[in-house]
């Protein structure tokens, strides 16, 4: 079921989702935490799709805003429940002139009571999400560095407070899976150096290249591929060990392979994580990400030393 109210209130959204699921008879008691989303372009039906799918694994409601500051003050609203908001409500918000410039109002009134915020923004974000309006008052924010509009790394590192992510994080999770796996089986030899290969694209190939760097302790190189070469992800990594080197290799958006010093080649299934994918992860935790502050530390560091062995060069 969906509804557009023009020209409304915040009051008007709330009596007529009440309504509107007492029609359909769904209930809101299952819900578990509010996701906001904040998007700076046009309604992407993707990302609905996205955090509609998250839903099935997080009921919860969801509060998407769209702003036009250069325009007559106005509301718009767009309410979906049922069916065609997965197991969630779905709220569309358009704050039009000076309506944009409270959006914090605007979502603290759609709130569900007593359950943890997440804010998300899928293409451009704050350079500090936990400085912003909306990030004041989400436990957890996620943002995209990958994202065409998205923010770089410097802004990211500089910024970040407890609670912070990105889906450039989140992405290798199956990659830090299997790197520890290999390390997990014989030969338990120590491993000397690490070689990271990836598009320059791709925000997650220097994350990984600073979590394995930060997580060994040993010299990292990070790689990176001209994106007209290699348009996105992470291409390789290689870890060296006395006995010879380890290689996982992506060969496809499915499949990676697995070279090891007297082993055959593994074929291992290592597919690209789906938006929904990450966004259901991200949602599981709500609290602070050690492990993500830390690698931005770290990325930090490598990148400030890379500047200054360029700066002695020159």
């Amino acid at each position: 079921m969906i509804e557009t109210l023009p020209n409304t209130t915040v009051s008007a959204v709330t009596r007529r989702l009440v309504s509107m699921r007492q029609e359909s008879g769904v209930s809101a008691l299952g819900h578990v935490l509010t996701l906001v989303i904040s998007a700076s372009g046009g309604l992407d039906e993707s990302v609905i799709e996205a955090a509609n799918h998250a839903s099935s694994e997080h009921p919860m409601r969801v509060i998407v805003l769209l702003e036009t500051p250069d325009a007559e003050p106005r509301l718009d609203a767009e309410i979906r429940v049922g069916a065609d908001a997965g197991a969630s409500d779905v709220i569309v918000l358009r704050a039009f002139g000076e309506v944009a410039s409270g959006v914090e109002a605007l979502v603290t009134g759609l709130l569900l009571p007593d359950a943890p915020v997440a804010v998300w923004w899928p293409d451009e974000a704050p350079d500090r999400p936990g400085a912003d309006p909306l990030g004041r008052i989400g436990q957890r924010r996620i943002t995209d560095a990958a994202a065409p509009d998205g923010s770089g790394w410097a802004t990211r590192t500089a910024g970040y407070t407890p609670g912070d992510t990105d889906l450039a994080w989140t992405r290798l999770t199956r990659w830090r899976e299997y790197l520890a796996a290999i390390l997990d089986q014989p030969p338990h030899e120590p491993v000397t150096a690490v070689e990271v290969v990836g598009s320059e694209a791709s925000p997650s190939t220097e994350l990984l290249a600073a979590w394995l760097e930060l997580a060994l302790g040993v010299p990292t190189t990070c790689t990176l591929l001209d994106r007209k070469v290699h348009a996105e992800g992470l291409h390789s990594v290689r870890l060296s060990r006395p006995g010879g080197d380890a290689v996982l290799e992506r060969q496809s958006p499915v499949h990676a392979a697995l070279s090891q010093p007297g082993q055959p080649t593994h074929q291992i299934v290592l597919p690209r994580r789906t938006l929904s994918e990450c966004l259901a992860e991200e949602l599981r935790g709500l609290g602070e990400d050690v492990m993500y502050g830390r690698v931005l530390e770290q990325l930090a560091r490598m990148r400030a030393a890379a500047s200054a062995v360029a700066s002695h060069q020159d």
